[in-house]
């Protein structure tokens, strides 16, 4: 489903060049659940941007269940995402103009689906949230954000989840409760699984484990 080759990242930096990741090599199957750890700045987010195609690598390429993601334009990289892809953020990045049901119906709307509103709302149901539908997020806690989070990003039964530190705004026993529902999420719905994260117990819920160090996988 995912597999990276030689890819990095180097940026500026003064006189000289800063190497965020380098040649970075990694393959994760079909249905497999793989956490990238880390300390803050080993390059986990920057891995995660680049396996979406949210930003560019400077080497290497990235293949999203068989497609060349670089050899598209950009246009073509957001059209793969459309397709392929659900994301879930450490700031939930829900749109703060649209209550909970109307945040989650819009990626089946960009799609054209026509019953939008009915798959939104039972994923929201799914999720525990059937009573906040009409909730905008400034009335909704954080667990409650990341709640509508996953079910955005489950309602377009997507191939692939990305998380990065999707558990990082929350307390520990609501961080617990999300953990929980997406994995519970995930393997219902036999989707791909990159997670980054911080947190050792929450990477040992995955397959498998690659550590990140100086850009760099150390393990």
């Amino acid at each position: 489903m995912v597999k990276a080759a030689g890819l990095s990242k180097v940026v500026p930096n003064g006189a000289s060049q800063l190497v965020i990741l380098h040649e970075i090599e990694l393959a994760v199957m079909a249905g497999e659940a793989v956490a990238i750890l880390g300390a803050s700045g080993s390059g986990k987010s920057t891995l995660l941007g680049l396996l979406a195609g949210l930003d560019t690598p400077s080497a290497g390429s990235v293949h999203l269940d068989s497609v060349d993601l670089y050899a598209l334009g950009e246009d073509g990289r957001a059209a793969l995402r459309a397709q392929l892809l659900g994301f879930v953020f450490q700031s939930f990045q829900l749109l703060p103009a649209l209550d909970a049901l109307e945040n989650v119906m819009l990626p089946l709307e960009l799609a054209g689906t026509a019953d939008a509103a009915r798959r939104a709302a039972a994923m929201l149901e799914r999720v525990g949230l059937g009573e906040r539908m009409g909730h905008y997020p400034k009335y909704l806690s954080g667990g409650e954000q990341q709640r509508v989070a996953l079910a955005r990003a489950f309602v377009m039964q997507p191939k692939l989840l990305l998380a990065d530190e999707p558990t990082g705004n929350l307390d520990a026993e609501t961080g617990a409760g999300i953990i929980d529902l997406m994995f519970a999420l995930n393997a219902a719905a036999g989707t791909t699984l990159v997670l980054v994260t911080h947190d050792d117990a929450i990477a040992r819920r995955c397959q498998r484990q690659i550590r990140l160090s100086g850009g760099r996988i150390v393990a």
